[in-house]
């Protein structure tokens, strides 16, 4: 066991309060008891599969390269909407074909030196895309921060993290300033740390949870707080926006990084995912044939449900930041 292993991960204990405390954003029971009842053992069982974790638009060879490019994109996983054209895919797809290309492309000695025109040319995007140079600036961050302490190497970051999931959370938060998701709510800290968990999840995915994907701690991860799955527990009935809010959101009128609404938005989401964890462990304990969900693997099904349906659904919130 590392010796930096958190105990708890502070993402769940710092959002409950937020929750609790929540005067814009209510997760609704009547919704999460609704959505429970609409999962079959079947769809249980797709959600839970090592084929959940979508390998089409992700770089993934089985070796330490598939960890420097998860890291990567996680670096630059954040704040799309700017760009009416620009979503996940084609950052995970330019990344992918970047490095296929040049098998250096994601050498820690050049992330160093990247630059905005250098994000744009990664991503194979044919205009800036937004934030390009604080995009810029977080490559560089993590190529400097893999060159001082590990080699130039992601994958040697994942092996000293000892097959933790929240000690490599924490270590990429540690390392990397810009990954370090937090604010202040009514004079509480609350943590999120999506793009840190998400890496986790992404190297546990990409590996099927075997080899530099083994983690025990899996399931101490939470869903990862960005602006698609809050959509899409709306759509349940399981999360509610005040009048005030949903009226900003609907007239696409930005929400400011950090406000007690945007942090409701994101704290009651990881919430209500633990919720629906929780909800659903109620239902199958016991039954024949189910494995009981990780958050992560909750978040892979609602993300990739409000991706299919994104141009269906209601607007997202709309907020500046590079955390996601």
């Amino acid at each position: 066991m590392n010796s930096l292993e958190p105990a708890v991960n502070i993402v769940k204990t710092s959002t409950k309060p937020v929750a609790e405390k929540a005067q814009h954003v209510f997760i609704e029971q009547e919704g999460l008891i609704a959505a429970v009842e609409q999962i079959t053992l079947e769809k249980l069982n797709e959600i839970v599969s090592p084929k959940a974790y979508n390998t089409d638009i992700h770089f993934v060879d089985g070796g330490p390269l598939t960890v420097q490019y998860l890291l990567v994109v996680d670096a630059l996983n954040f704040c799309f909407w700017p760009e009416e054209d620009l979503e996940y895919e084609q950052l995970s797809l330019g990344v992918k074909a970047a490095l296929e290309e040049d098998p250096t492309a994601l050498d820690a000695e050049k992330l160093m030196w990247m630059n905005g025109e250098g994000v744009r040319q990664l991503l194979r995007w044919p205009r800036d895309v937004p934030l390009q140079e604080e995009r810029a600036r977080l490559l560089r961050e993590v190529g400097a921060g893999l060159m001082s302490h590990f080699g130039g190497s992601a994958a040697r970051m994942v092996e000293a993290a000892g097959g933790s999931a929240l000690t490599l959370m924490q270590m990429v938060a540690q390392l990397f300033p810009g990954f370090r998701d937090h604010a202040i709510y009514k004079g509480q800290q609350v943590f999120l740390y999506k793009r840190a968990q998400i890496f986790v999840g992404d190297v546990y995915g990409a590996f099927h949870g075997e080899g530099l994907g083994t983690f025990w701690d899996i399931d101490q991860l939470t869903m990862f707080a960005d602006y698609r799955v809050p959509v899409v527990l709306r759509t349940m009935g399981i999360l509610r926006y005040s009048p005030q809010l949903e009226d900003k959101i609907q007239r696409r009128e930005l929400i400011p990084a950090c406000s007690e609404e945007e942090l409701e938005v994101r704290a009651c989401t990881v919430v209500a995912v633990e919720r629906l964890r929780e909800a659903i462990a109620a239902k199958f304990l016991g039954t024949s044939g189910a494995q009981l969900p990780h958050a992560i693997q909750l978040d892979w099904w609602l993300w990739e449900l409000g991706e299919r349906e994104r141009k269906n659904h209601p607007p997202h919130h709309r907020t500046l930041t590079i955390y996601y």
